[in-house]
């Protein structure tokens, strides 16, 4: 199974999880004695995956927190790492590229020939062609923001276009319709709007739904598994503090043990919530 959609199912399935593990990296809050040392970002961040490859559908790094420490060699060593210890969970680069033209191909190139990942979050505001370079990539899934959890996100994903529709409706059926003849899109919508969520659901019901915000963010994972899943319509919830940071202070040297111990918490919660009535 070469495919995004191929490969989150099968890692659902074999690790009877809906969680991502989010890798944010940042070193002033690693443990000592690593504490503001961004040379130890591989370090810390594979512990974390050793510690929960087995718990979760996939991991996400987040790129910024990579760059921003001139860490990109690490982020590089990391993903080589996840495809060693855990072939068969996909991992998201989730770097909100969006751009048009051969700018685009080169980010392209980055995600999906530098880093490998199998799949990358995208901005969709310039329209198709920002995402069609992306689409050459066989198999790689291309992961579209459509209603973010962040409270900005109103200023317009929620304005309404002509005839009443919203702009983050529009995105879902785009995504859902003409955009995807490869079978590659999934979308990017926020635990802390269940009943976007279930709107995004109700216009794209076979798409991956990468969903964030659950943990430290606030969202209520019972709430959006209710939202989000369905079969044939899997969902990808991602949770990074509340894992990265879960050990206490005193107890630095079982921080990947606390990670795992806060993994295994919240896929429960999440299975919970599906078997729920």
């Amino acid at each position: 199974m070469t495919d995004f959609r191929s490969r989150l199912v099968a890692a659902q399935a074999a690790n009877d999880s809906m969680l991502c593990v989010g890798l944010d990296p940042e070193p002033a809050k690693f443990p000592a004695p690593w504490t503001g040392d961004a040379s130890r970002i591989f370090d810390f961040c594979a512990a974390i995956v050793d510690a929960t490859r087995d718990l979760v559908c996939a991991f996400k790094p987040q790129i910024a927190y990579f760059a921003a420490q001139r860490a990109e060699d690490q982020l590089e060593r990391l993903l080589a790492h996840i495809r060693e210890v855990a072939p068969a969970v996909p991992v998201i680069l989730d770097a909100k590229r969006g751009d048009i033209g051969a700018t685009a191909e080169q980010y392209a190139k980055e995600a999906f020939e530098r880093y490998r990942a199998d799949a990358v979050t995208l901005s969709p505001f310039m329209g198709h062609d920002s995402i069609a370079p992306y689409m050459r990539h066989e198999g790689k899934g291309l992961i579209l923001l459509c209603r973010t959890s962040n409270p900005g996100g109103d200023d317009l994903q929620a304005q309404a276009l002509e005839g009443g529709e919203k702009l983050y409706e529009r995105i879902a059926r785009l995504a859902a319709g003409p955009w995807n003849a490869s079978g590659q899109l999934a979308l990017v919508v926020g635990a802390t709007y269940p009943d976007e969520v279930a709107r995004v659901r109700e216009l794209a019901p076979t798409l991956p739904l990468l969903i964030p915000g659950i943990g430290a963010q606030g969202g209520d994972a019972q709430a959006t598994v209710r939202a989000g899943w369905r079969p044939g319509g899997p969902i990808i919830v991602s949770s990074s503090r509340a894992i990265l940071y879960a050990f206490s202070a005193g107890h630095d040297a079982g921080f990947a043990a606390a990670a795992r111990q806060a993994a295994l918490a919240a896929r429960q919660q999440l299975n919970d919530a599906r078997a729920a009535p």
